[in-house]
């Protein structure tokens, strides 16, 4: 997930990039301080695969030609590591990223995000974040706060500029965001069925509003009963839920 190891660059801390605040303590709260060295300890672990790989370290460049420090996957999953959580399964750790402000760019998190979510969650360390891990559950947030997470997971594990995402990502990431009754589990798993056996090439890749529309749909037709009112001549779904709601009828048929 978080989109391809490619699709940025192996950004990360550079001498001469600005930082967007100085000194210890301040007024919020946090020690700016060390919430910049924690940025930084995971900045140096995407420097150092970087170079294994043998790759020419280059920043993320601005419109005004200034270096951006960012830290990517691998210094995510250091994170990940340092708070038990599995990068690959935990959806904690979407939710962290989303409530941290990762929204620039695919797979990584800038150090402005960084340091303006170290601000607004109140942490300067690892202790700080271990003590919101148990808070990031998705069932603490409301519909409205839900659907932006939903839309930023699609966003965020894009591969750089590319607008959609692989039919096996969605399947992937719809069964870890969706999970635990935000949705009934029956239209979870018929869905994610329906995009894995389907033989249309046009669903090998998923788009936003395709993402978006199957959780307004789950919500708008939860069970089997609520599905039989639906209406393609009148719908305004896109073509993929008629389709879904064909596939649902032919199984029924077959009971």
């Amino acid at each position: 997930m978080w989109g391809s190891p490619s699709s940025s660059n192996s950004s990360s801390r550079r001498k001469g990039v600005s930082s967007s605040r100085r000194g210890g303590s301040s007024s919020s709260g946090i020690n700016e301080s060390k919430a910049e060295k924690l940025f930084e300890d995971l900045c140096d672990d995407d420097d150092n695969a970087a170079s294994m790989e043998g790759e020419i370290l280059c920043g993320v460049v601005d419109d005004n030609n200034n270096m951006i420090a960012t830290t990517s996957s691998t210094g995510i999953c250091k994170l990940c590591e340092q708070l038990s959580m599995d990068p690959l399964e935990d959806v904690r750790v979407l939710v962290l990223l989303w409530k941290l402000g990762a929204n620039k760019k695919p797979a990584e998190i800038q150090k402005e995000e960084w340091m303006e979510g170290c601000h607004k969650l109140q942490v300067d360390s690892i202790d700080k974040f271990r003590k919101l891990v148990p808070g990031l559950d998705t069932g603490f947030l409301d519909r409205e706060e839900f659907s932006d997470f939903y839309k930023f997971c699609f966003q965020f594990n894009r591969a750089g500029t590319h607008k959609t995402l692989e039919k096996d990502l969605v399947v992937a990431l719809l069964k870890m965001c969706l999970v635990g009754g935000r949705i009934t589990a029956h239209r979870l798993d018929t869905f994610c069925e329906f995009l894995e056996t389907t033989k249309d090439e046009g669903y090998s890749k998923i788009t936003l509003d395709q993402w978006r529309s199957f959780l307004d749909f789950s919500y708008e037709y939860p069970d089997a009963k609520a599905l039989k009112a639906y209406d393609e001549g009148m719908s305004a779904w896109p073509v993929l839920m008629d389709e879904y709601v064909e596939y649902m009828e032919n199984l029924e048929k077959k009971k």
